[in-house]
């Protein structure tokens, strides 16, 4: 079941500041607060999705169309078109475990700062 007191869900509704790249009616691109390089940003859609399989799977057309219209947009304005890298988690193991149970992309680039393996 989706957990609507996420921290993600927070930062939709306007409940917990964040520092917005981009936004439209489906999706939303803010920075990560604690990055791995010069240059991460998450990207969630707007709707109660709670990992990628359940994005692809259940969300309308207009919603993934949405989605990854946010994500071209954050890539231009940061001039990530062809220089990153995109990391998605799941809810298990043995892969990184997502911390937070709303689906979002990390969109990562520039110089990097830390190792992301125990990520």
């Amino acid at each position: 079941m989706y957990d609507k007191n996420n921290v993600f869900a927070k930062i939709i509704r306007g409940e917990i500041p964040s520092k917005k790249i981009f936004e439209n009616e489906y999706a939303i691109s803010i920075e990560d607060i604690d990055p791995v390089a010069t240059i991460h940003v998450l990207i969630m859609p707007k709707g109660e999705y709670i990992e990628f399989y359940d994005f692809v799977s259940r969300a309308s057309d207009e919603e993934q169309k949405g989605f990854w219209e946010v994500f071209r947009k954050t890539a231009e304005i940061l001039d990530l078109k062809e220089n990153f890298n995109t990391l998605t988690n799941s809810k298990k193991p043995p892969f990184f475990v997502q911390s937070v149970p709303h689906f979002h992309l990390h969109l990562i680039g520039g110089k990097k700062l830390k190792n992301i393996t125990k990520w």
